[in-house]
């Protein structure tokens, strides 16, 4: 299974080519870029997960790519410079680099200190609570337990909340009083006549008009589905 993908930009082909094959020994996938202008563009039309971002380059330095990067991306950075003043490295981290490698620093260095890169900011992408998800006027927090209605808290025991968690989850699939059982009751002793109270004490809370719900919809003969998208 492939790794992250790294870009390298770098204007000095013998650099470039042998942090290249230090990677892809890694099975990290590697493409490159000669300058900064053609980085930008690489990062606006493919999918990358780390940038090894040269300091002197023409046409334009890599502290400007990464001041101009950072305006849309948070993708992580690491410069490399033949550069090692204190002043530099300061420079390369307060515009938004993840770390400042030394070329003198040796290929398995620079891998490494990739990965521990990647580590740390997928962790913290684990870590980052998601954010609420929002239906009209509907806002479902999945991190705090809160649903709430034109700004109005709706209270919500917990397998109402549950229920109607995996619906937003799931929104537009239809499922059975047997696949929603399943998935919120479990092994807990009821029948499926539990699910059918809980989903109309949902639209109670929840709908403008719960004889005619907007957002929990009966498809007849099968089940039920939620309807909206989260915008």
């Amino acid at each position: 299974m492939k790794q992250a993908t790294v870009l390298i930009v770098d204007d000095e082909i013998e650099i470039v080519e042998l942090i290249r094959d230090f990677l892809e020994a890694e099975e990290f996938q590697v493409i490159t870029a000669h300058d900064g202008k053609e980085a930008v563009k690489m990062l606006q039309e493919l999918q990358i997960d780390c940038l090894l971002l040269d300091v002197m380059m023409p046409k334009q330095s890599g502290f400007d790519t990464c001041r101009e990067i950072r305006q849309n991306s948070d993708v992580p950075i690491l410069f490399l410079s033949a550069r090692q003043e204190d002043t530099d490295k300061i420079r390369g981290l307060s515009l938004g680099g993840d770390d400042y490698i030394v070329k003198s620093a040796t290929p398995g260095e620079i891998v490494a200190r990739i990965k521990a890169v990647l580590r740390r900011t997928r962790k913290e992408t684990r870590l980052r609570k998601p954010a609420p998800l929002r239906f009209g006027d509907l806002l479902v927090d999945l991190s705090s337990h809160e649903v709430s209605v034109r700004q109005q808290q709706i209270p919500l025991t917990a397998k109402e909340f549950e229920l109607l968690r995996f619906l937003v989850e799931n929104p537009r699939q239809v499922f059975t009083l047997q696949q929603l059982y399943d998935q919120v009751w479990r092994e807990e002793y009821g029948d499926l006549h539990t699910v059918r109270v809980h989903i109309a004490r949902i639209r109670e809370k929840i709908e403008e008009n719960p004889a005619k719900p907007r957002w929990i919809q009966t498809v007849w003969g099968i089940g039920y589905k939620f309807a909206g998208g989260h915008t």
